[in-house]
C-alpha cells in the first residue's frame, strides 16, 4: 500500500447504501454467504478479501479509525463491499478481474438521484439482489426519479424480495398484498377481479411507465417479467392521461445483468398444484455490450372445487444493446397463456327470505363443459440516449395483443331454501381480440435557475386500441335455464349450442402531452407542478349478421387538461411533510350504463392528499402517514337489484393511510399498512360498500442469527372490516387471514421454502353480490425448491 496524509471524508447521503446496493446489482456475480462481525474497517476488509480471494488496494490512511458494520447474508462481492463501506465516505472501484481499489466518494453535487435520469432506472430503484422490502427511488407518480419520501403521494413498492418471500406469482397476488388495495374476485379463473383503492376501481395500469389499457387483461400478468410493482395511491392523471382517484399500478420490467446468473425452481402444493421456472441472464459478447435475459414459467393446478383445472405458461425475454457509451437499445417480448376448465362464479349464499345457505368452498363448482382461455403477447423496443449535459431522451414502441374465448356458466336468481327453486343459469359466450399500439417519448434532465438546480420532464404518449368481439347466443334462443333445485345445478346444467349473431368493433385513440418540473426552492423545500393535455376518442360499431345493420356510437373528449401540484418540505434528515392536488377526468367504459341502457358521462372531480413521510436506517426503512379526500361527480355505482349502474353526484371519499416498508434491523424485513376509507353520497349516506372501511396488511421475515442463519422465518395477516355489495341482504363480517413462510438454505446455491396461506382455514366470502357470493381459498400449502448458479 502507498500512504498519503489523511483526507477529510464526505459523509454519505441518506440513500447512499440503498443506491449502492441496487446500482451494483446488475454488475454483481452470484451471491455468496458472508458472516462478519462489526469491527475496525481495515481489519474487516482484510478478512473479507481473504475470504473472497479478491485483491483490494487502498491508502491505509483512508480507513484509519473507521468501523465497518456487520455483514450477514447472501451478497455479491460488490454488494458486500457497499455494506462494509457504509458511512465511511469510501467506495470500492473494480479495476480488473477480482481487483478493487478503495477511493473517496465524490462530493455531492446537487440532486441526489441525477446520476441516471431515465425513468425507472435510477440508482436505488432496481430491487433484485438487494434483499430489501423498499426501494431507494421510484418514478411512478411523476416519472421523475424520486426517493419515496420525496414523492408527494402515498406509494408502496412490492420488491423482488417480497415477491419471492410471499410467493406472489402474478399481479393480482402482489396487489392483494399491497396496503390500501382491495381485491374482490367474483370468479376463479374467469374474468378480472374488481380491484379498488380509495373507493374507486383501479383502471390505471402501466408497464415501465407506459399506460396499458384495461382491455389488455392486465390481471393475467406474471411476475417473472418484473423486478417490482410500484403502486401509487390517489389520482395520477399526469402520467395516466385520464385521471382516476384510486391508484396507478406500474410494473417495472426485469433487465439483463452484466454478469452471468441463472436460477431454476420447481414447486408443488395443495390441490395438485405443480410448477417449474427458469431465469437466465448475462452478457452475450465478451465486452458485455450485448446482454440478454430469458425467464419462463409453467404451472398446472386443480382447486378446492371438483371440476376446476388450469394450465398457465409465461415467457419473458429482453435484450439490451449498447449502441454507444451513451445510447442503449432494448428489445423484448412477453407471452402469457392461461387455459381454465370449469371456472367458478358466484353461488347462492342466502335465500329469498334472507336465510343463510350453509355450505363449503367445494360447493362453488361449475359445469365441466365451461371453459375460459386467454392469451396475451407483446413486443417492445426502446432507444435511450444520455447527453453530456445530464439530459436523457427515451422513446418506446409497444405492440400488444390479447385474445380470449370462453363458455361461461353464471348462476343467477334468488333461491328458496325449502324447495331449492328460483335459481337460473345464464350462459355467456365470450370471444374477442384486443390490440394496442403505443408510442411513448419523453426527455428529462436538470436545469439551473436562481442559483439552484432543478428538474424538468416533458413527453408525448400516442396510443390506439382496436377491439373486435363477435356476439354469440344460444341457437335455441333465450340463454336462461331454470333449475328445479339449485343444489344440483352443476350436474343438471345443459351444455348450450351457440350461433353467431353479429360482432362489435371498437376503435379508441388517446393522444396526450405533458410537462412537469421539480423546483428546489431551498435546501429543504421542493415544488412539483405540471399538467397533461389529452385528446380522446372512441368509435363503436355494432354489426348484426342477420340484417347486415350497423349501429354506430362515438364519444370524444378534446383538450382535457389535468393539472398536478405537489410540495415536500424536509423537517430534518428523517422527516418530510408533503401535500398534493390534482384533478380527475375519467370517461366511463362503454359497458357502464344506466337502467335506460344509456352511457354515463365522464367522471370528474378533485383529489387532495397531505401527510408526513420518514426514512430510517439510512433509507432502508420508509414510512408514511397520509390524509386524503376526493370529491367526485358522475360516479358510477352498481345496483344489485336492477343490475345496472346509477349516477352519483357530489360524492366524497376520505380517509387516512399508514404504511411501513423496509429493514427494521439486520435480517429483519417488514411491510405493514392500515387504511381507513369511506365513500358517501350527497345525502351523507355510505355507498360503495363492496370495499371495507378498514383494512390492515402486514408481512415480516427474519433471518435467524448465528448458527441458525440458514433459516428465514416469516408470516403475516390480512384483515378487513365488514363489506358487501348490498349490506341489507348479506354482509361478510370482518375477518383475518394468517400466513406463514419458512426458508432453509441447503447450500450457497440451493434453498427450499414453504408458504402456508389461510393458516387457520377461515371460511369466508371474498366477494358478495346481493344474494350471491364466492368463497375465498381454504388453507393451502406451497413448497418451492430453488437452485441459483
Amino acid at each position: 500500500m502507498s500512504y498519503r496524509p489523511a483526507l477529510s471524508l464526505q459523509p454519505l447521503r441518506p440513500l447512499s447504501l440503498a443506491i449502492a446496493l441496487a446500482f451494483t446489482a446488475p454488475l454483481a456475480g452470484a451471491a455468496e454467504r458472508f458472516q462478519l462481525e462489526a469491527g475496525p474497517l481495515a481489519q474487516q476488509l482484510n478478512q473479507f478479501a481473504a475470504q473472497t480471494g479478491i485483491f483490494l488496494s487502498a491508502d491505509a490512511t483512508l480507513t484509519n479509525g473507521q468501523q465497518s458494520r456487520a455483514l450477514n447474508g447472501d451478497y455479491s462481492v460488490e454488494q458486500a463491499l457497499a455494506i462494509l463501506l457504509e458511512g465511511s465516505g469510501l467506495e470500492a472501484v473494480k479495476t480488473g478481474d477480482n481487483r478493487y481499489e478503495l477511493r473517496l466518494l465524490p462530493p455531492s453535487t446537487g440532486l441526489e438521484l441525477s446520476a441516471l435520469s431515465i425513468s425507472g432506472k435510477a440508482p436505488g430503484s432496481i430491487t433484485e439482489g438487494t434483499g430489501s422490502y423498499t426501494s431507494g427511488s421510484t418514478s411512478s407518480s411523476m416519472r421523475l426519479n424520486l426517493a419515496p419520501k420525496e414523492t408527494p403521494q402515498s406509494i408502496t413498492v412490492i420488491t423482488q424480495q417480497r415477491i419471492e418471500d410471499q410467493k406472489l406469482d402474478n399481479l393480482i397476488d402482489a396487489l392483494d398484498a399491497t396496503t390500501g388495495v382491495i381485491v374482490k374476485p367474483f370468479s376463479m379463473g374467469a374474468d378480472a377481479p374488481q380491484i379498488w383503492a380509495r373507493g374507486s376501481t383501479i383502471n390505471n395500469f402501466q408497464i415501465d411507465g407506459v399506460p396499458v389499457s384495461t382491455s389488455m387483461a392486465n390481471y393475467l400478468q406474471s411476475n417473472i417479467a418484473y423486478d417490482r410493482i410500484e403502486v401509487v395511491r390517489g389520482a395520477t392523471g399526469m402520467m395516466s392521461g385520464m385521471g382516476s382517484p384510486s391508484a396507478t399500478i406500474n410494473m417495472i420490467r426485469k433487465r439483463p445483468t452484466y454478469e452471468p446468473q441463472a436460477s431454476i425452481s420447481v414447486e408443488a402444493g395443495t390441490w395438485d398444484r405443480y410448477g417449474s421456472g427458469i431465469d437466465v441472464s448475462g452478457p452475450l459478447t465478451e465486452l458485455g455490450n450485448v446482454r440478454a435475459r430469458l425467464a419462463a414459467d409453467y404451472k398446472t393446478q386443480h382447486a378446492w372445487t371438483d371440476n376446476y383445472e388450469q394450465e398457465s405458461t409465461a415467457i419473458y425475454g429482453v435484450t439490451e444493446i449498447d449502441l454507444t457509451e451513451s445510447t442503449l437499445l432494448t428489445l423484448g417480448l412477453n407471452h402469457i397463456k392461461r387455459l381454465t376448465d370449469s371456472q367458478t362464479r358466484v353461488y347462492p349464499i342466502t335465500d329469498i327470505n334472507l336465510r343463510k345457505i350453509s355450505g363449503s368452498p367445494s360447493d362453488n363448482d361449475s359445469p365441466d363443459w365451461a371453459y375460459y382461455d386467454h392469451s396475451f403477447s407483446s413486443v417492445f423496443a426502446s432507444v435511450e440516449h444520455t447527453f453530456d449535459s445530464g439530459w436523457s431522451l427515451k422513446s418506446e414502441m409497444t405492440y400488444a395483443k390479447y385474445q380470449h374465448e370462453a363458455l361461461n356458466a353464471a348462476f343467477l336468481g334468488t333461491v328458496n331454501l325449502d324447495t331449492g327453486a328460483g335459481g337460473r343459469l345464464l350462459v355467456n359466450r365470450y370471444i374477442g381480440t384486443s390490440e394496442q399500439r403505443s408510442l411513448d417519448t419523453y426527455a428529462t434532465g436538470p436545469f439551473s435557475l436562481f442559483g439552484r438546480e432543478h428538474e424538468l420532464i416533458g413527453g408525448l404518449t400516442l396510443s390506439t386500441l382496436d377491439t373486435r368481439n363477435p356476439v354469440e347466443a344460444q341457437s335455441s334462443g333465450t340463454p336462461i335455464y331454470y333449475f328445479s333445485d339449485f343444489r344440483d345445478w352443476v350436474a343438471t346444467s345443459p351444455k348450450p349450442s351457440v350461433v353467431r349473431t353479429g360482432y362489435t368493433e371498437v376503435h379508441e385513440y388517446q393522444h396526450s402531452a405533458y410537462l412537469s418540473s421539480r423546483f428546489n426552492l431551498s435546501d429543504d423545500t421542493r415544488l412539483i407542478f405540471g399538467s397533461r393535455v389529452t385528446e380522446w376518442k372512441r368509435n363503436r360499431d355494432a354489426h348484426t349478421t342477420a340484417t347486415g345493420a350497423v349501429s354506430k356510437n362515438s364519444s370524444r373528449e378534446s383538450g382535457v387538461v389535468v393539472p398536478y401540484l405537489g410540495v415536500t418540505h424536509d423537517l430534518d434528515d428523517t422527516w418530510t411533510l408533503y401535500a398534493s392536488f390534482t384533478k380527475i377526468f375519467n370517461p366511463q367504459d362503454y359497458s357502464i350504463r344506466d337502467a335506460n341502457d344509456q352511457a354515463l358521462p365522464p367522471e370528474e372531480g378533485t383529489s387532495y392528499e397531505a401527510g408526513v413521510k420518514a426514512s430510517f436506517n439510512e433509507g432502508r426503512f420508509n414510512s408514511s402517514l397520509a390524509l386524503f379526500k376526493t370529491k367526485q361527480d358522475s360516479l358510477a355505482v352498481w345496483d344489485t337489484v336492477t343490475r345496472t349502474y346509477s349516477l352519483e353526484d357530489g360524492t366524497d371519499t376520505e380517509g387516512f393511510e399508514v404504511d411501513f416498508n423496509g429493514e427494521l434491523a439486520e435480517g429483519w424485513n417488514l411491510s405493514s399498512g392500515y387504511v381507513y376509507s369511506v365513500t358517501k353520497n350527497s345525502d351523507d349516506e355510505r355507498i360503495v360498500t363492496r370495499t371495507p372501511r378498514h383494512s390492515f396488511k402486514t408481512f415480516t421475515t427474519y433471518r435467524l442469527p448465528g448458527a441458525l442463519n440458514k433459516f428465514t422465518v416469516g408470516g403475516g395477516v390480512n384483515w378487513e372490516s365488514k363489506s358487501g355489495d348490498n349490506l341489507k341482504v348479506y354482509a361478510q363480517e370482518s375477518y383475518a387471514l394468517f400466513n406463514l413462510m419458512g426458508r432453509y438454505d441447503i447450500s450457497q446455491n440451493i434453498s427450499v421454502s414453504a408458504n402456508i396461506n389461510n393458516l387457520f382455514n377461515k371460511d369466508y366470502y371474498v366477494a358478495t353480490n346481493g344474494y350471491l357470493g364466492i368463497h375465498g381459498a381454504p388453507r393451502n400449502v406451497m413448497t418451492t425448491l430453488k437452485y441459483k448458479f
